[in-house]
């Protein structure tokens, strides 16, 4: 569906409304920067067309009530291709 989540959560977040969001637009076949309104409970979305893993690191103590702990990551290698790309956040 080519729609980059947690991008469009962050927007909503902000307040943008769901029909000016690009990847939502592209999802319910409007051009992505245009800003006609969507009815979304009408408008015909384009089929899904892949999937997504999202993964958190996250380091915590199991012995002292599983509070947070620091650590280090020795190494994270990220292959970025234009359909599958990772960040930090």
């Amino acid at each position: 569906s080519n729609v980059n989540i947690p991008s469009c959560q962050v927007m909503i977040g902000m307040g943008i409304p769901l029909w000016r969001i690009p990847d939502i637009r592209r999802l319910y076949k409007h051009q992505p920067h245009g800003d006609s309104f969507i009815d979304f409970t009408t408008a015909e979305r384009a089929s899904p067309s892949g999937h997504v893993v999202a993964v958190r690191i996250t380091s915590e103590d199991a012995g002292d009530g599983f509070k947070p702990t620091s650590g280090s990551i020795d190494e994270l290698s990220f292959r970025s291709t234009p359909d599958v790309w990772g960040y930090f956040s």
